[in-house]
């Protein structure tokens, strides 16, 4: 049997809880698979009983109350500009660039930690137009080939109390009549059982679209570079 534990897209973490019924013999293992739909699964299976066990049912259940959830959310545009340029200056290049071209939204980047690789930690600052100080960034991965960046927002004041962190990946697509397409899918790690309001979301998007839009503007202007 199935019970959802809550109506989210993927979750992050597992919990395996087995404990004794007291009536139907069943083991009850309670899971909330990483990367799949949080549900609670109860595995049955033959066992002795143990009836002094189901007093810590409840205790095992009320744990479930400090599950993440999860809101995706994705958008998708075009630019002019070929993949791998466009990838060589939003990404690769994007902690020297940005702040180059837009000072008053970013003020700088540095790495914490690693070398600008997966699993690399890095600092971005803020510049003085903007509402926040600075965030962290945890690198997933780089994709070159395909064009693929993934990363998380792990620390900073544009962090709400009520979001854990938040997940993007950002795949450029080549478009069938040249130029590309920008698909770009985040998600919303919540503390608890907390709705991401749409105009939040949106806000972020804006953002980032007016700041992408200032990096193509950039490569148009300047066409020798990032070949």
């Amino acid at each position: 049997m199935l019970v959802m534990a809550g109506d989210y897209n993927r979750t992050l973490f597992k919990v395996v809880i087995g404990q004794y019924c007291q009536f139907t013999r069943e083991i009850f293992t309670l899971k909330i698979y990483k990367d799949h739909l949080p549900v609670t699964h109860f595995q049955h299976n033959t066992a002795p009983l143990k009836p002094s066990s189901l007093k810590f049912l409840p205790l095992l259940i009320s744990q479930v109350v400090i599950i993440m959830g999860v809101y995706t959310y994705e958008s998708e545009f075009t630019s002019d500009i070929p993949p791998p340029r466009l990838f060589k200056a939003f990404v690769l290049d994007a902690d020297h660039l940005i702040p180059k071209i837009a000072p008053q939204a970013v003020k700088s980047a540095e790495i914490l930690e690693g070398d600008g690789g997966p699993g690399t930690l890095k600092k971005i600052t803020f510049g003085e137009g903007s509402h926040y100080g600075y965030v962290k960034h945890k690198i997933h991965s780089i994709d070159k080939e395909n064009h693929v960046y993934s990363y998380s927002l792990v620390e900073g004041d544009a962090l709400s109390d009520t979001i854990e962190k938040i997940d993007y990946e950002t795949k450029l697509v080549a478009a069938p009549h040249g130029g590309t397409i920008i698909k770009s899918t985040s998600k919303y790690h919540t503390k608890g059982d907390v709705e991401i309001k749409e105009e939040h979301v949106k806000a972020g998007k804006e953002k980032a679209s007016h700041l992408f839009k200032l990096i193509e503007g950039y490569l148009k202007d300047h066409p020798s570079e990032y070949n």
